[in-house]
């Protein structure tokens, strides 16, 4: 290699014998050419395999995996045709024992590497399904019409016609649309010049099997709107209502700003850890119920409840936490920045005859401030910020309020192992991380940590 600060691009297409050591955050393996580190798509840890160098960087390489002539046992042929297009599925090559393995040592690693902590992961609670464990879909439609999911790192839109993680309606309802933007010459939107109409189709499920589907586009309306509804109602015996999603900016954000219900409900009910929710489309809601029960259900462990605390609960969402907090405290609080949110818990607090939570539409750092001027003094702290995870003053702000406990749920090991780093030199001392895998073949891993004043639990 030359020199760190300069790519050797004379490596660049070259082949290599490598011994795959470990695995990238991405769940690619990692190996070691002339001291470089090497991340090589394909290749899974005990391997020795041919790799060709696709790119050099300064300090190191990427490949992909072109021989393997020592495979691991846990290799599997891939159950998907889509494997290596689509951007979904990265871990169908290896088998669930070592996906949970890399996970569980993926969130370990970044406590340790990122957050300076030797707190240990000490187990992954995995999923006892991992084939079509998907309660929501969002396809990509592209000109041809294409209407899947992007290739990886990338916005090409790779056809699917059926996806191994989503339920089988899912596809029925995808090839309607199809169907009808071909039959009726319903042009996609390209982000590219701004124009065309359909954006992304839009799924999502209940339990009972029940199905929401929403187009959105870049428009007010669509052509032959009743031959739509026609052929979704016929793809899906149990879809219960179809919406179109106003989105007009020039944005790759997903959902629009205004919804119209076509035909049917605009909203969709579905249990969670006994709880009755309603869920509209832009309603933040993990995709995985199964898991999300365990999920929530070690938060509610961790936070140590016994009836007589006031929780507060930031990025509260629809509520799901909030109420599962709330069977178990004195009272609850909810924070949700995002206004349809707040209205959704209240209405779910109120369907399930919860009395003892209450709802803010306040961002989180300026409604703990509120609360902490009130004098509202919270046992426990529960946080489920998005991947980016909490901003610097919202962690100053919840350690001035002095909780007993926090309890921080998070979907990126690194953002949480920051934030972990941050609230120790606060005197938050984290005490357990739990993974939970909401996400099978795929490299996104859920955890769930405990935090506290002192070193003893």
């Amino acid at each position: 290699m030359k020199g760190r600060c300069e790519p050797d691009r004379a490596l660049e297409g070259s082949v290599h014998t490598l011994a795959i050591a470990h695995y990238a955050s991405d769940g690619a393996g990692v190996a070691r050419l002339n001291g470089a580190a090497v991340f090589v798509e394909g290749g899974l840890a005990g391997e020795r395999c041919q790799v060709q160098i696709d790119k050099a960087g300064r300090s190191c390489l990427w490949g992909h995996v072109t021989q393997i002539e020592q495979p691991s046992p846990c290799r599997l042929t891939p159950d998907c045709p889509y494997f290596g297009r689509c951007g979904g599925c990265r871990l169908r090559h290896m088998d669930y024992t070592e996906e949970c393995s890399y996970k569980r040592a993926r969130v370990e690693e970044a406590l340790h590497r990122i957050g300076g902590l030797s707190l240990p992961v000490s187990v992954i609670h995995g999923a006892a399904q991992i084939s079509r464990y998907r309660n929501k879909v969002q396809f990509p439609v592209s000109a041809g019409p294409a209407i899947g999911f992007y290739q990886a790192r990338t916005h090409r839109v790779v056809d699917v016609e059926d996806c191994l993680l989503q339920p089988k309606e899912a596809a029925s309802l995808r090839g309607a649309v199809k169907q009808w933007m071909l039959r009726f010459q319903v042009p996609s939107y390209d982000e590219r010049t701004g124009t065309g109409l359909i954006r992304h189709v839009y799924v999502r499920f209940n339990r009972a099997g029940q199905s929401l589907c929403c187009l959105m586009v870049n428009g007010t309306r669509v052509p032959h709107g009743p031959e739509l509804v026609n052929l979704l109602r016929a793809a899906d015996p149990k879809l219960t209502g179809v919406v179109l999603g106003i989105h007009q900016k020039r944005n790759n954000v997903i959902l629009g700003d205004a919804y119209r219900t076509l035909w049917g409900e605009d909203v969709l009910q579905d249990t969670l850890c006994g709880l009755i929710l309603q869920l509209a489309v832009p309603s933040f809601y993990q995709v995985n119920p199964d898991q999300t029960e365990i999920l929530y259900r070690r938060a509610l462990d961790l936070a140590g409840l016994t009836g007589q605390e006031t929780v507060l609960d930031l990025y509260c969402g629809i509520g799901t936490i909030s109420l599962v907090m709330a069977q178990s405290a004195a009272q609850v609080f909810g924070v949700e920045v995002v206004p349809q949110a707040v209205e959704d818990a209240r209405q779910n607090a109120a369907r399930n005859g919860c009395s003892n939570a209450q709802f803010l539409c306040a961002d989180a750092g300026q409604a703990a401030q509120t609360l902490a001027r009130q004098g509202i003094r919270p046992h426990v702290v529960c946080v489920d910020p998005p991947r980016k995870g909490l901003a610097p003053d919202v962690i100053q702000t919840i350690a001035q309020m002095a909780p007993d406990r926090i309890v921080y749920v998070s979907c990126d090991p690194a953002t949480l192992a920051r934030d972990l780093k941050h609230f120790a030199s606060l005197g938050y001392q984290p005490q357990i991380a739990e993974a939970v895998d909401l996400f099978p073949r795929t490299a996104h891993v859920e955890t769930v940590a405990l935090l506290s004043r002192s070193r003893a639990i």
